[in-house]
């Protein structure tokens, strides 16, 4: 299929986080021309070490297509300043080449986080969203340009499903059941009003359960693979029997690039997932089978708050339209997965002590 929209620049908001992180690399090795420029405020989850060897090798002591500028998605200013070509590398204070294209990641992520303290989601989520579609509203009405917004999502949105139930459709009404969802559903209805309202070049994207190299051991995959490296407990929340679809990262970085390419803004949303349904119980059963160790160290924790029994994403549309497939298989990439973490632990220690610090980043 012939690429309609080949953009020079991509801005990649979150881009020192997980999916960001491994979204930079992809587009930096796979896609020889792009330039990429990183917009990341450095919070607990995101670091710059998921970048090590992107700043040497694609940085301004490498072939220059990789920028990274240090802020806030919600100072619409400091925004404004990148989209119109004004902005300087944080690192080695380069011009920024001008985007074409944004790929919106930045969030937060975390449901228990979210029940604890819902206030930080709105602000990052809603808010942020909204200065980011502000400053590109602005950019686009001063500057006239082919362009494309991808905002990133999650199929959370539409709620819970029942074990007999349908997948998720793009045309599933949206019906959050936690803080973190009901933030990210927010963010998706105003890119819509925006698409709508000004004609805005928007696509939105919901993704089922990532999973690979550089998660914030937070989230069950890693969280379970490393307290299971260290022989610690594994608590699960209720019975267990909780259904998610996982998506590889990078199968994931390669859809995001195929729906800026190729999607169409009329499509509006596209749903993106690993047909790889699994019960929380079995995946953390399968990480201890890798790792040898016993089933005996899964301990069951009361229920969480606003815990969705079941998430299953239909992502024919993405498939049928753009020829898009899961490459990975859940349990190679899985393997994969445990192999990584068991191999850097370094890199986990390190970004576990930093958010335990509390977020106080440096560039230095």
């Amino acid at each position: 299929m012939t690429a309609s929209f080949q953009p020079h620049t991509v801005m990649i908001t979150g881009g020192a986080g997980f999916i960001g992180a491994n979204l930079v690399r992809w587009l930096l090795e796979n896609v020889p021309d792009v330039h990429v420029v990183n917009y990341d405020l450095l919070t607990y989850a995101g670091n710059r070490e998921s970048l090590t060897g992107v700043e040497a090798r694609f940085g301004g002591t490498g072939d220059g297509r990789y920028f990274f500028v240090h802020g806030d998605i919600r100072d619409t200013a400091a925004v404004a300043a990148v989209l119109a070509g004004n902005a300087r590398d944080s690192i080695d204070n380069r011009p920024v080449s001008r985007p074409d294209a944004m790929l919106h990641l930045a969030a937060e992520t975390h449901v228990d986080r979210s029940i604890a303290g819902p206030a930080a989601f709105v602000s990052t989520n809603v808010q942020g969203t909204l200065s980011l579609l502000e400053a590109v509203k602005h950019e686009l009405d001063a500057h006239p340009r082919d362009f494309r917004l991808i905002n990133v999502s999650t199929d959370e949105v539409y709620g819970s499903l029942g074990n007999s139930e349908a997948s998720f459709t793009e045309h599933h009404p949206l019906r959050p059941n936690n803080p973190y969802s009901a933030s990210k559903a927010g963010a998706d209805c105003l890119v819509r009003a925006y698409v709508e309202t000004f004609g805005l070049p928007c696509i939105t994207t919901r993704c089922s359960n990532n999973y690979g190299p550089y998660q914030f051991p937070e989230k069950l995959v890693p969280y379970m693979i490393t307290r299971a490296l260290a022989d610690e407990p594994l608590p699960l929340y209720g019975d267990g029997a909780h259904v998610r679809d996982w998506l590889h990262v990078l199968d994931h970085a390669r859809a995001l690039w195929l729906v800026c390419t190729d999607g169409r803004v009329e499509d509006e949303v596209y749903n993106i997932g690993g047909n790889a349904e699994r019960t929380n119980i079995g995946v953390v059963r399968e990480i201890l089978r890798v790792l040898g160790k016993s089933d005996s160290l899964i301990e069951f924790v009361p229920e969480r708050l606003g815990h969705d029994r079941r998430y299953a994403t239909n992502a024919a549309r993405i498939q049928e339209r753009l020829g898009w497939a899961p490459a990975y298989t859940f349990e190679g990439g899985l393997r994969e997965t445990i192999e990584w973490y068991a191999a850097n632990e370094r890199w986990w220690t390190h970004v576990q002590r930093k958010a335990y610090r509390g977020s106080n980043p440096s560039l230095h």
